[in-house]
């Protein structure tokens, strides 16, 4: 019997979770499974604010973490994807192994938005065509402009390697005195505000929210979040939506300016725009719409995980976009194929919340416990206990990444004669 082809693109969280865990569950034999990726390293993304700030972390080389496990890494851009022909077309493929970045990409600290990455990988050369039997859609997201006016040009960035690289270059030039300004409340908004303010004391950090102060905290919560602002001299500016971006400052929508000779955008994430060019079927942001096992309700033979994937939680509520969902997708899409391919019964993992980990700086933190819909409860972590929470957290995520196969059983079973394989199920996508 031919090999079953599984390719998996995309190695951040949820990519490279999936195609561990898919060595774990299928005979070599059988099946060989491809990563497809631009880094040789994973890149730890909920740490990019730490980064940013001017700290290093340790490097995690996939030709380390994948060794004898028959997951063959290969170092490229995706530029296309035809779900009917079931092929990928990479380009810039280099061994594994090879140091350094293929000839015209983005130079280390660059920040680019989506599109003008795959703009960019376009261009590349050579352009090699894969094709699967079975593909795992993990390219995940980029940063998000909203369309702002000056973002584009002025603003920098927490979502990617480069953008954090850049951001912490343009920080150690800034002198004693000079104004940084945070867009977006959220959890990375929170983070990057109270992480540069802490190694950088002698720069006058703000933070702009949209509404409240974390308003989506529990009062106790909210209460620590301000506690560590205040300690830390943060600047709020609260109910202050940002409509411009300069050079030197950010203007609101009631017309106030902030000064900024560095702006740092963090409201939200955009999905990597190739799945929108297919005929997959996905929502108006371009994510992949998926059943409850993560497969397409498109294309039976694709999967989706993390950020490029439409998935519904408890209450039929839609997945956030996080590491804290994008782990257990990926563990569920992995053993549904694996599951479908040996004949074995599918087992569903359960995609639910039970907290919101929030870093505020290497002393402080927020653990703010929620429902399983991601709603927050009365109690919350506060102080250095909550930060080395964190920290445990962050470090288990990435140690999940760099041992996929280790902890859990060997099971792998053999795959069955392939067969066509049916369109996602009602039950399945309910």
């Amino acid at each position: 019997m031919q090999q079953h082809r599984i390719i998996v693109l995309g190695a951040g969280y949820t990519g490279a979770s999936a195609a561990g865990r898919l060595a774990r569950r299928l005979h070599r034999e059988d099946v060989t499974i491809t990563l497809v990726n631009a880094e040789p390293d994973f890149v730890e993304r909920v740490r990019m604010h730490q980064v940013a700030a001017g700290q290093d972390l340790r490097p995690r080389p996939f030709s380390e973490m994948f060794a004898g496990t028959g997951v063959a890494l290969k170092l490229a851009r995706v530029t296309a994807v035809d779900v009917d022909r079931k092929t990928v077309t990479v380009t810039g493929a280099r061994p594994t192994g090879e140091a350094g970045a293929p000839e015209g990409a983005p130079e280390p600290g660059e920040a680019l938005e989506p599109a003008e990455t795959l703009e960019r990988a376009e261009a590349l050369e050579p352009t090699e065509t894969l094709e699967y039997d079975t593909l795992v859609y993990a390219l995940g997201s980029g940063w998000n402009s909203q369309g702002v006016p000056g973002t584009a040009e002025f603003a920098d960035q927490l979502a990617s390697r480069p953008g954090a690289l850049r951001l912490r270059e343009r920080l150690a030039r800034l002198e004693a005195g000079q104004s940084v300004v945070v867009v977006g409340g959220g959890l990375t908004g929170l983070e990057a505000a109270t992480e540069i303010a802490e190694a950088r004391p002698d720069l006058d950090v703000a933070l702009t929210a949209r509404g409240a102060l974390g308003e989506w905290l529990s009062p106790k919560g909210r209460a620590h979040v301000r506690k560590v602002f205040a300690g830390l001299g943060i600047t709020a500016h609260e109910h202050a939506a940002v409509t411009g971006v300069a050079a030197d400052r950010v203007t609101t929508a009631d017309g106030t300016s902030v000064p900024a000779a560095v702006t740092v955008w963090t409201t939200g994430f955009a999905v990597h725009p190739i799945a929108r060019a297919t005929t997959l079927k996905v929502t108006d942001t371009g994510q992949i719409m998926v059943d409850r096992t993560m497969r397409s309700l498109s294309h039976p033979d694709v999967y989706a995980v993390g950020d490029a994937a439409m998935a519904m939680g408890p209450g039929d509520k839609p997945l956030r976009m996080s590491c804290a969902t994008g782990t257990p997708m990926a563990w569920q899409a992995a053993d549904a194929i694996a599951a479908r391919l040996t004949g074995g019964k599918i087992p569903k993992t359960p995609l639910r919340y039970f907290n919101q980990c929030v870093s505020l700086g290497r002393k402080e933190g927020l653990i703010q416990y929620v429902t399983a819909d991601d709603r927050a409860v009365r109690t919350a972590l506060t102080g250095r206990f909550a930060a080395t929470y964190k920290e445990l957290v962050c470090k288990g995520a990435a140690w999940a990444v760099a041992n996929p196969t280790l902890g859990l059983p060997n099971r792998r079973r053999r795959v069955m004669t392939e067969r066509p394989q049916p369109a996602p199920t009602a039950e399945a996508a309910a």
